[in-house]
């Protein structure tokens, strides 16, 4: 099956040949022509499954360069994933004259107001997408066309009261489509709520070689959790490596003292212009630097080949946040190791959730007071010498 026999028209066909893009993706096929019919859809899919294209082909060939604007609105959860989306979509748009602009915070909104005031296709998060419209800087009242792509992140980030209010400026005969990793629960009533009649599509695709992932929690005090990263990060068998922090302060901060022991890396996160974040992702995707810290919001929807070890310097949040940070490794059947930071604080609920993982034994590996008897490993060596002087034999075991 080709996109022509999906009823993609010629001009795009050839544009995304050109790409080297020539059969639809399964997304693609299932999604396409009831886009092109005009219907609803809801659709479950997780990212990187090719949904970008299964709603941007479609929007491309069903809007016309003569009509008024913006005529689809494109909602996403962070600028990572508008500005992926944006991308992606350009050089079909610019095939029949649709111009398409990003909006997100971080950079100037007069500009970013007035390319999206003459674009056909606006991406926009929802924070931003807000500001303008309180400004009476963009109207909706002209989208033919709304797109909520992610919904189930957007929910866990709690952007839900924002996307019904941008919702209920778009006019009711729009039509919809609804993408999410999952179509249960809150997304579930979301989704029906946003659509009319709509067409459903479920794609799961099948899971991909996954390797093993060595498991490793660190009990430490505070003041020994740079030191021993650092001791991490020279291991000779690491490759590219994600370091996770709970803040955005945290992260600039964590990056600041690794350079002072001469290792390099860059941070990632919210307060981050667009531009520093797409340079520190390409340094580390190109393997020009290979140790990335990240909060757990800015790594949503990064996918980066060949990461060898996850680093959590702070304690996840929950078991969903541990399990998404690791599972950025041991991809495509290559193995990888997950390391955590423990400190006598995040001891209560990291024990849960090794537990409900199954990996109790790796938590307790080496603690002191669950080792069974057996002798405790021995501290790393920066802290056998910090702690040198605790342990210095006394005078008189001295004269002896």
């Amino acid at each position: 099956m080709s996109f022509a026999d999906l009823g993609v028209s010629r001009p795009v066909t050839d544009a995304l040949k050109r790409r080297g893009i020539v059969a639809p993706f399964v997304v693609q096929k299932l999604v396409v022509a009831d886009v092109l019919a005009g219907r609803d859809v809801l659709v479950q899919s997780p990212t990187g499954s090719g949904k970008t294209l299964a709603f941007g082909v479609p929007i491309v060939d069903l809007l016309e360069p003569g009509g008024r604007k913006p005529a689809a609105l494109v909602l996403a959860p962070t600028r990572e994933l508008a500005t992926q989306i944006v991308d992606e979509i350009r050089d079909v748009a610019r095939v029949r004259g649709l111009p398409i602009a990003p909006v997100y915070g971080g950079v100037g909104l007069e500009k970013q107001a007035k390319r999206a005031g003459r674009a056909h296709i606006v991406v926009a998060t929802p924070g931003r997408l807000e500001d303008l419209l309180q400004r009476r800087a963009l109207s909706l009242e002209h989208v033919r066309i709304l797109v909520i792509d992610e919904a189930d992140r957007m929910l866990d980030m709690g952007f839900k009261p924002a996307v019904d209010r941008i919702v209920a400026r778009t006019p009711r005969n729009r039509q919809t489509l609804f993408f999410s990793a999952t179509l249960e629960a809150a997304a579930g009533r979301q989704a029906h709520a946003y659509t009319r009649d709509a067409r459903s599509h479920v794609h799961e695709p099948k899971p991909e070689a996954a390797g093993e992932v060595s498991h490793r929690f660190v009990h430490l005090s505070h003041a020994a959790k740079v030191d021993a990263l650092v001791e991490q990060l020279r291991g000779a068998e690491r490759g590219r490596t994600l370091v996770f922090v709970r803040t955005k302060r945290g992260a600039d901060r964590l990056v600041k003292r690794l350079g002072k022991h001469r290792v390099h890396a860059v941070a990632m996160h919210g307060n981050k212009s667009q531009a520093q974040r797409q340079k520190a992702l390409g340094r580390f995707a190109e393997g020009q630097v290979d140790t990335l810290v990240a909060t757990d919001v800015a790594a949503r929807g990064l996918d980066v080949d060949d990461v060898t070890h996850v680093i959590n310097f702070d304690a996840p949040s929950d078991r969903d946040a541990y399990v998404h940070r690791v599972g950025r490794t041991a991809r495509a059947g290559r193995d990888g190791t997950g390391i955590s930071f423990i400190l006598p604080a995040d001891l209560g609920e990291m024990r849960r959730i090794a537990a409900s993982l199954g990996l109790s034994r790796e938590f307790d590996h080496g603690h002191p007071k669950h080792t069974n008897g057996a002798a405790p490993e021995r501290p790393p060596p920066h802290q056998r010498a910090r702690g040198r002087r605790d342990h210095r034999p006394s005078k008189n075991r001295r004269r002896r």
